[in-house]
This record gives structure tokens, C-alpha cells and sequence, in this order.
């Protein structure tokens, strides 16, 4: 009874082969289950060098420990593997109703190798596993698949299911895996390696119960957290229009200030994460013009039409996660903008917004919606087509692609038109459309002649919509992280809200009126604070917990009292950290093993202001990105170059748990 279900179930799909596998105890108290499960999976079980889109690359759909144990906000799975975007560690992280659903059929993990002959999906009740024939779906978008295999599965209980779109099947290496359909574990190119396996869908239909140590007082947590969000509201007479003028006078500040981070939700559950579509532009938060403009450039004249009320207009009904107390999802009705095509959407995340917004110089919102339904149902990242369109438009600008490169489309800022016609090729790898489809780094190294200058990539892999120019500890997680450009690890907003210096021994404290100046300088105190960001991300993705709670505060958000309730460990949160600490040591590492240079994934120069911009919020700024990253490498006790030392590959008892460690 200790919060994880202690085994996961392996699938050959060339054999057909379908064995479950016990997990001991100390995997999960050394690694937890989620990421880290994950991680001892992947690196013991894909031999080195393997191909992304090979049969020896492993696709894990993992579970978080605390899901399913009475727990609030811990409803997140991952889908794990070696990732073909940047050639190592790769995850992706998603909501929805698939995490329980997983641990319901009495797995903590379901792990795939091999490629079938055929379609196929796996299927499991209680009374096994089994994989049948997918070729009547195969080539049908992920909402339509959903819909056929939920009625042909449809017994005493509704299934969960997890399914890949054309994308995923055309192995565009920006594909990711959707479920609820059209939510989307978007990143790393995982729908690739599904569609790679010939894999189209997973359907969960399991009953079993999940277990804890002490199920009263992970009740009495939830409830003391659920009763603090219940209050947290904006008044209604606060509307969309008004944070702009917030964002800018809290951008005049020199200094930081204590800030609750519970307030985070009460934006999420007005907004959700769309809040940010006009909050971040006055601040410098929010890329613009394949991030070399600014808010200048996409001024009120534009983004008044990206108002988040614009979109609450078209919400219908709110959407929660499993076990979501917060509710920033929803769901929109779009039948007018597409006559009748699609009738519904989820709505539009911030990203998603950004990047064929601002990113594009695009004003024209049910361009957006549309993109977005689009998208969800093809199983395509957000972030990383929208940035290959930015790259696109740009390279059309300097004479780099011709009108007979692109098709025929003229690709300008702002040309929404163009726009949704690119992404259809995209979508079904068409024309130009199958260049861009494997993201920036890939087309750029293909067409040459100066391209690269507009591919905007981290080690391969597309940053996500946030600036580190405004907030340098982001930028280090977009270049040192075992997976690189994303938004989710940490940064420093996060670390302010967060408070882990509260719980944690060695965490710097912030004061109230520290200069914001100190983040832009290397020191030990910075690196301490990325540090300290990474281990806590890893923890939370470990147990399923979902970076909006994460956000409000760990005196608000226990995840180390939820931990020792589940689990019995009764453990300090230091030493939580250091499990923190040994996922990322562990994910770094498989990187190490694949021949991936730590350095090689320096976020690209325009995203650290290599050249400085000339106006904006941003102006003048440039981040010393290489020595960041060494310093943060350092707190962690690998060297200069990014590589876990001998003695701290001891002092974490890596060797234990894995084979050949390298």
C-alpha cells in the first residue's frame, strides 16, 4: 500500500509478446514512478545508439505515483522514449483522464519495443492485455479514432484512450500522442515513435483499486488545498482588457517582490493559461516575429484581438483533469468559424495562442481556433509547428525560400490565410509542407544558405513561448536541460512563487526587494536556484502533479506531505530532493550514452539577445548563456562539460539501478 502499483507491463509488438514485469521497492523510493520510472526503464532496456524510429527505441506511457491515491492535481501522465527531435532523452507530459487509467490496469508503466507488421493498438480490462487490429482507423485523425475505439470498446466501463493523429502515423518529428480527444503529450516527437511502431492507439479500460499507506491524511491534504482554491477569485468586474496595464506596471518594478503563488490560480481559473496571451507582451515575456521583435512591433492594434475574453466568449463548459481542483481547460465552440467542419475545440492554450499570434504577427483569431482544432486532431505540437512557420516566413522574406519553394504561398507576417494552408501540408507532409514537418533544426540543416539564422531551436527541439531574456533561470533550463526548450522545468517566477527555501535546507532565499538584476549574472546562487527547479520538476513529474499546482507554492501544494502519506517513507524534503536530483542525473545521462554534447543544446543565439534587440521590453539585454549553463552543472556535481562525475554517479547510487552505467 505504498501509492504505486509495483509492476509495468512490456509489449513486443514484433513478436506480439506481453509480459509484465515487477518493479522492485527501491526503484520507486530511489526514482519515484512517472519520469523516473521512466528513466530506469529506457536507459536499462534501449541499447545505445539505438534509432529513434527503430525497433530498439522504447515508447513508455507512465503513470504518477500519487495518481489515483486520493491526491488533488496529480492526474498528469508522460510518454517516454529516446527522442528523434533532438536524438536523446525525450519526454512528453500531458492531462486528461489516461494517468488513473493506467495504474487502473494495474500498471505503473506500459512499455512498447519492436514494430508491428500492421496497425495495431493495445487493449486492456481486467481481464488482460491484448492487441488488435488497427488498420480500419489508421489514417483517420485522433478525435475520429477515439470516438470509433471508445463505441467498439465500450463494455461496462468507458475506456481511456491514448491515439496518435496523421502525424504521429507520418512520423513528423514534431508529432505528439492526444487523448480526451484532442489533448496532447505534444513534445519530443514520442507521436514519431508510435507511428514509427505502427502503434495507433492505447485503450485502458481497467478497474483495479490504487492503494495508500495512509489514505486519511492525503484526504485531510486535499481538502485543506481544494478549500484554498475554492477562494481564490478575481472579482468579475476584472476583465482581459485590464492586464496588459498590470503587466506593465509590474514590469517597471527593479526588484522582486513576495508574492503568494496561489494568486497563479486565481488567473487559471478565470483564464486559464490564455491569461498570458496579452499579460506577457507588455513584459517582454512573450516572443514576437520569430523572437527578434517585441511588443512594439505587435502592438494594442494586434492584441486586442487575442483579448482572453474574446476566447471565454466561445467557451460552452469548463474542463477539468483528473483530479483537477483548478479547471483552467474548457471547451469552445467554433461550428461558425469552419461552417460546420468542426463543431467544438479545446480551448487554445497560451502557446498555442503565441505561436501563431505574436509569433507570426498573425491578429486574426479564429485563424487560431481553427489552427488549433487542426492541430489537436493531426497530434502536432503547438510550439514546434508554429515556430516552423515563423522560420518559413522569414526565410521567404530574405529570398532564402522562393514562391515555387513554398507552393505557391505567400508566406508574410500576418498572413493567416497562408498560414492554415501550410499547416495542411504539414500535416499531410505535402510540398513544403514535409520539410517543415520535422521541425526547424532539420530543415534548416536540408535547405542551407544561411537558414539556420532563422531556425530557432534548443538542441533540435523548439523553445517554448517564453522569454529568458526577461527571466534568465528559464533560459538555463531551455540549454541545460536533458530535454531542451522547454517552459515547464523552471525558471525564476517559478522559484519565487514556489518557496522551496521554505522546505529546503540548501534552497537560496529570496528577499523582498532583490535587485532582478541578480539573475543576469552568473553565480552560485543562481545556479543553485535551477538546481533546485529541476529536482523539484522532476519530483512533481514523478508523482503526476501538474505544474499549476506546482506554481501556487509548496506551502500550499504539499507534495512532500502527500509523499510520506501515500508512501510511508517518512522522508525530509531534502531528501526528496535528492531523488529530484538522481531522475535528472539519470535523464542526463541516457544523453551521455547517445553521444549528445550537454553544450550542443545552447538555446539559439537570438533567444539569449546574441544580438541584443534594439527596442522592446527586452532591449539591450544579452544572457551569458554557456557559463550559466556550467555553473548549473556544477550544483549538480557534473562537470564543466555536463557530465555527471564518478563520484556523484556514486554518491546518488546510480549504479544500483542501472546497468552499464557509463
Amino acid at each position: 500500500m505504498k501509492g504505486y502499483m509495483g509492476k509495468v507491463l512490456v509489449v513486443d509488438l514484433t513478436t506480439k509478446d506481453i509480459q509484465e514485469k515487477y518493479i522492485e521497492d527501491e526503484v520507486y523510493e530511489k526514482l519515484l514512478s512517472g519520469v523516473g520510472l521512466g528513466a530506469y526503464m529506457l536507459y536499462n532496456n534501449i541499447p545505445k545508439n539505438a534509432t529513434p524510429l527503430g525497433p530498439d527505441n522504447m515508447l513508455g506511457f507512465v503513470s504518477g505515483l500519487l495518481t489515483g491515491t486520493g491526491s488533488v492535481m496529480t492526474g498528469r501522465w508522460m510518454a517516454v522514449c529516446k527522442s528523434p527531435l533532438t536524438g536523446g532523452w525525450g519526454d512528453a507530459n500531458c492531462g486528461g483522464t489516461f494517468s488513473p487509467a493506467i495504474k487502473r490496469c494495474g500498471y505503473d508503466g506500459i512499455f512498447f519495443k519492436g514494430i508491428s507488421k500492421e496497425p495495431v493498438y493495445l487493449y486492456i480490462d481486467d481481464k488482460g492485455a491484448q492487441l488488435k487490429n488497427a488498420s480500419h482507423i489508421w489514417g483517420k485523425d485522433a478525435v475520429e479514432s477515439e470516438e470509433i475505439l471508445e463505441t467498439e470498446n465500450c463494455g461496462t466501463r468507458k475506456p481511456s484512450i491514448a491515439v496518435i493523429g496523421q502525424s504521429g502515423e507520418k512520423m513528423s518529428l514534431i508529432s505528439g500522442i492526444c487523448n480526451d480527444k484532442g489533448r496532447i503529450a505534444a513534445r519530443s516527437g514520442v507521436g514519431a515513435v508510435m507511428g514509427s511502431k505502427k502503434l495507433k492507439s492505447v485503450v485502458l479500460a481497467g478497474s483495479m483499486p490504487i492503494m495508500c499507506e495512509n489514505a486519511n491524511e492525503v484526504k485531510a491534504i486535499s481538502k485543506e488545498y481544494t478549500n484554498k482554491i475554492k477562494n481564490a477569485n478575481l472579482p468579475k468586474i476584472v476583465k482581459g482588457s485590464f492586464l496588459p496595464h498590470l503587466s506593465t506596471l509590474m514590469s517597471k518594478g527593479k526588484t522582486y517582490s513576495s508574492a503568494d503563488g496561489i494568486m497563479s490560480a486565481f488567473m487559471m481559473k478565470k483564464w486559464g493559461t490564455i491569461f498570458s496571451n496579452t499579460f506577457g507582451l507588455p513584459n517582454g515575456d512573450n516572443p514576437v516575429k520569430n523572437w527578434g521583435g517585441s511588443v512594439i512591433d505587435y502592438n494594442k492594434s494586434y492584441y486586442k484581438n487575442i483579448n482572453p475574453d474574446r476566447i471565454i466568449k466561445r467557451e460552452e463548459k469548463k474542463y477539468h483533469c483528473y483530479s483537477c481542483v483548478i479547471g483552467c481547460g474548457g471547451v469552445c465552440n467554433i461550428e461558425d468559424i469552419t461552417k460546420g467542419e468542426f463543431t467544438h475545440t479545446h480551448k487554445p492554450e497560451y502557446e498555442t495562442v503565441n505561436s501563431f499570434g505574436a509569433l507570426l504577427m498573425n491578429k486574426d483569431l479564429d485563424a487560431i481556433f481553427y489552427i488549433n482544432e487542426l492541430l489537436n486532431r493531426a497530434g502536432m505540437d503547438s510550439i514546434s509547428a508554429g515556430t516552423s512557420v515563423a522560420f518559413a516566413i522569414e526565410c521567404f522574406e530574405n529570398g532564402i525560400l522562393t514562391i515555387e519553394d513554398t507552393d505557391g504561398l505567400e508566406l508574410r507576417w500576418g498572413n493567416s490565410e497562408a498560414v492554415i494552408y501550410l499547416i495542411k501540408k504539414m500535416i499531410k507532409r505535402e510540398g513544403i509542407g514535409d520539410l517543415l514537418a520535422d521541425g526547424v533544426k532539420v530543415v534548416a540543416d536540408k535547405i542551407g544558405r544561411g537558414s539556420e539564422k532563422y531556425a530557432i531551436h534548443a538542441g533540435g527541439q523548439e523553445p517554448g513561448m517564453h522569454d529568458p531574456r526577461l527571466d534568465p533561470i528559464l533560459g538555463i533550463h531551455f540549454s541545460a536541460d536533458p530535454t531542451p526548450g522547454r517552459h515547464t522545468i523552471g525558471a525564476g517566477q517559478y522559484y519565487n512563487y514556489i518557496k522551496l527555501w521554505e522546505h529546503v535546507t540548501w534552497a537560496p532565499k529570496v528577499n523582498d526587494r532583490t535587485p532582478k538584476d541578480n539573475d543576469y549574472i552568473p553565480s552560485e546562487e543562481v545556479a543553485l536556484k535551477s538546481m533546485a527547479g529541476s529536482c523539484y520538476k522532476q519530483i512533481l513529474d514523478g508523482i503526476g502533479g501538474c505544474l499549476f499546482a506546482m506554481i501556487t507554492g509548496a506551502q500550499h501544494f504539499k507534495v512532500f506531505d502527500y509523499l510520506n502519506a501515500a508512501t510511508g517513507w517518512n522522508k525530509t524534503p531534502d531528501e526528496y530532493m535528492e531523488i529530484g536530483k538522481r531522475i535528472q542525473t539519470l535523464r542526463q545521462m541516457f544523453n551521455i550514452r547517445e553521444g549528445i554534447k550537454p553544450l550542443s543544446l545552447k538555446m539559439h543565439d537570438r533567444v539569449s539577445g546574441n544580438p541584443p534587440l534594439s527596442k522592446g521590453p527586452n532591449a539591450g539585454k544579452t544572457l551569458p548563456v554557456e557559463q550559466m549553463m556550467r555553473d548549473h552543472w556544477k550544483a549538480f556535481g557534473w562537470s564543466d562539460e555536463g557530465v555527471p562525475t564518478a563520484e556523484t554517479l556514486a554518491k546518488l547510487e546510480l549504479e544500483k539501478l542501472v546497468e552499464e552505467l557509463i
